[in-house]
Order: structure tokens, then sequence, then C-alpha cells
């Protein structure tokens, strides 16, 4: 699981939560599968800083980042809040309507304003504090505004390990990061760095190429499945 999801994310930028989260949600309680995607997410943005350094400014950032942070701190009292079904049903719906809004969205060069950049930090946050998952309204912001694949897929890398790194403070800050939580990213990061080189081999090669569609389809059936999952523990 560990493995399709860091291919995909090093391939196209993001989809690392969107895959991980559904996929650890199946065998872990919600808060273990969202603090240990949102630490794989973080070291992963850390180790990976080299390739997308310097390739979007910053400056206009800072709205994203500030919004993020306001909302993942509200979206993280959402948390404990929800029972494992609700969890996945929401996560399944919130991937499958992703996949339905980047089908519309196509890479097209667009000035935002602040209050684009507020909105879709804030939303971000509140995904991201709920579920570990940030990726769907910066996705959308980033295809709908940038139209280089790699300046797009550098600018998501960016916001995602950030986010990364509130959600972590923000899990840690509300008793949910244990020592097992550690064991379980020790498990995981050698299928992570793995994952990372070939998924990264993958864009050098292809490029965008074929990353929106390998990408749409695959955070689809996750979102399906998921779904599927969520409701049939409900019956």
């Amino acid at each position: 699981m560990v493995i399709v999801a860091v291919v995909l994310r090093s391939f196209t930028g993001f989809g690392f939560a969107l895959a991980a989260v559904p996929g650890f949600a199946l065998f872990l309680p919600p808060a273990q599968a969202v603090v240990l995607s949102a630490s794989l997410s973080l070291a992963l943005g850390v180790q990976t800083f080299p390739q997308y350094r310097g390739k979007t400014p910053l400056r206009p950032m800072i709205p994203l980042f500030l919004a993020a942070i306001v909302g993942t701190v509200l979206g993280a009292q959402l948390l404990v809040l929800l029972s494992v079904s609700t969890f996945m049903l929401l996560i399944g719906v919130a991937v499958i309507a992703a996949c339905l809004a980047l089908s519309v969205f196509h890479p097209r060069r667009r000035k935002a304003g602040n209050a684009l950049r507020l909105g879709a930090g804030l939303s971000s946050g509140l995904m991201n504090g709920a579920f570990a998952i940030p990726g769907p309204p910066i996705i959308i912001y980033a295809m709908a505004t940038e139209s280089d694949p790699a300046a797009s897929r550098a600018l998501m890398i960016l916001f995602f390990t950030f986010s990364s790194l509130v959600a972590l403070l923000t899990f840690s800050a509300g008793g949910l990061v244990s020592l097992n939580s550690l064991w379980l990213f020790l498990l995981g990061y050698p299928a992570m760095f793995l994952g990372d080189r070939l998924g990264f081999s993958l864009f050098k090669r292809y490029g965008g190429r074929f990353y929106r569609r390998v990408a749409l389809v695959a955070l689809f059936l996750v979102g399906v499945s998921i779904l599927l999952k969520g409701l049939s523990s409900l019956s």
C-alpha cells in the first residue's frame, strides 16, 4: 500500500494521502491511519526536497500556509468524533469528488488572488486535520492555476510537506501520536523509499504525458473501494 501511494505521489506530485489513508483505514483505527500517513508524507517531503527546490515561488504560498494551519486545527477536532464507518464513507466520497473535479479542471496558468488562496488553504486544512488528506482542494487549485507540470508538481509537494508537519504537530498536541505510531512509521519507511525512487524515475521518463490519466483512474478506484467498504460496515 505504501509503495503504490508513494509511486503515485512521486510521479504526479499528489495522491499519497488520497491513496494511503483509505488503504490504512482498512486495517488501522482512524487515528493511527492519519498519523501514519502524515508522518510518512512529511519524511517523503523532506527527503525529496532537492527535487522541487526553486521550482515554485514561496511568497504566493504564504496565504495557503496560514489558512491551512487554521483549517488543520479545526479539522483535527472532527477526527476524535468519527466512527470507523463514517470515516471511510467520508474519505470515499472526498476521493471520488476530487477525481470528478480534476476531470473537469485542466492545467492552465491563471493569476490566483488571495481569496482563492485562502479558500483553498482553509478547505485543505480542514481535510488535513480530519483525515490527513489535504489533497483535493490544493490539487484543484494547482491544476487550475499552473500549466507547467514541473511547477504544479513542486507547488503541491511543498504544500503537502508543510501540511504534514502541521498535521503531526496537531495530532501530537491531541494525544494521537504514540510509540506504536513510531513503529508503524519505521515499518513503512523502506517501502516509501523504494516507491519514491521508482515514481521519480517514471516522472523523469514520461513527464506530464500520462500522469493525469494514471492518477485519476487510480484514485477513482481507491475512492470506490473504500466507499463500498464503509457502506458494508454500516449494514
